[in-house]
């Protein structure tokens, strides 16, 4: 009989929380045979969170040989703090962050990007006509501070928009409800469902469509646990491109979602299936190199392009070694193909 484990919750930091396996009486193998890594999300427990919690409820971690203490985020919390000060041994992450290491000469890096699109959004409302990004020049548009600073650049750039369209982004979605010709800063697996529960019919604009060729759902690592382990770092994003892929294929989700539920009480099952559906459809996951390179995906001329375009908006200086805040070494394996 193959070793059996439960699912052990227990909480580590304030606000959050974490998964451990850890082994049931009678299991041939101890949890001291296993690696640990000690994995921090970046929000709280959501279906965008899915594939890890999927290659821990189907036991892919352990299958690897580690022993994955997955931490949710949420508001108090800083992955990249946590990384620096050494309270996390990966982190999920974004590509600003890659070249962040890269101009402050940081010994960290982004090894693997989960989300080959990024699933940032505008959404406008149907009866308003708004089918372009064009369009919306000149309009009002709710931006999140961080908003403002990644892809705000980009939009500015490729269309025109001007800053004097900046509005303060409401953490209620009331203010696009009662305004039919409002613009919203979402993401395409969250807020259109939200507008759509609430009885608006959104239009979804996702800036990835339009050229916007940031990935997202990187993970990021230090180069000191590669140098120490670099087996285990292997292993891991092994099974995390793994659990992704199985998690995307929708067909046996529901321990993974109870596990996503048991982190965040608050997260509806019917938020969830939309979420996976909206990432599903748009290829937020399966998409441009992870379809032939495999999940998890990375290429230098992607990252080339993406520095290009931050590099003309004025986000970060030419001539900036973009090699030094990532690694291609763990993915491209063609993990979830066929």
């Amino acid at each position: 009989m193959g070793t059996r484990y439960r699912i052990q919750r227990r909480s580590l930091l304030a606000g959050g929380s974490a998964f451990a396996l850890v082994p049931v009486a009678g299991a041939r193998v101890s949890a001291q045979s296993l690696d640990r890594v000690v994995f921090q999300t970046d929000w709280r427990a959501q279906a965008e969170h899915g594939g890890y919690y999927q290659a821990v409820a189907k036991g892919i971690y352990r299958k690897h040989g580690i022993e994955c203490d997955l931490r949710q985020g949420g508001p108090q919390q800083n992955p990249a703090q946590m990384l620096v000060g050494g309270r996390a041994d990966m982190i999920m992450s974004n590509p600003f962050q890659a070249l962040n290491y890269a101009r402050d000469n940081m010994p960290f890096l982004c090894i693997a990007a989960i989300f080959q699109k990024d699933p940032v959004i505008l959404m406008t409302h149907e009866e308003a006509g708004i089918d372009s990004f064009e369009k919306m020049r000149g309009r009002p548009i709710s931006i999140s501070a961080a908003g403002r600073v990644t892809h705000w650049p980009f939009l500015r750039s490729r269309f025109g928009f001007d800053d004097s369209q900046i509005r303060p982004k409401a953490v209620s979605l009331q203010p696009f409800m009662v305004d039919r010709n409002a613009i919203y800063q979402g993401f395409v697996s969250s807020e259109p469902f939200s507008a759509i529960q609430a009885g608006a019919k959104p239009r979804v604009h996702l800036l990835a469509d339009a050229g916007y060729e940031a990935y997202n759902t990187t993970i990021d690592i230090s180069r000191k646990m590669i140098a120490e382990r670099r087996d285990v770092v292997q292993r891991f994003i092994d099974a995390t491109v793994e659990g992704w892929a199985d998690y995307m294929k929708g067909e046996d989700v529901a321990a993974a979602n109870a596990l996503i539920r048991q982190h965040n009480p608050e997260m509806p099952e019917e938020l969830m299936a939309y979420g996976l559906r909206a990432m599903r459809e748009r290829g937020i996951v399966q998409s441009n190199e992870a379809l032939t390179l495999g999940v998890g995906a990375m290429t230098d001329e992607r990252w080339d392009r993406f520095y290009a375009i931050m590099r003309e908006t004025g986000v970060y200086p030419a001539g900036l070694d973009i090699r030094r805040g990532y690694s291609l070494d763990f993915v491209n394996r063609k993990a979830g193909l066929g």
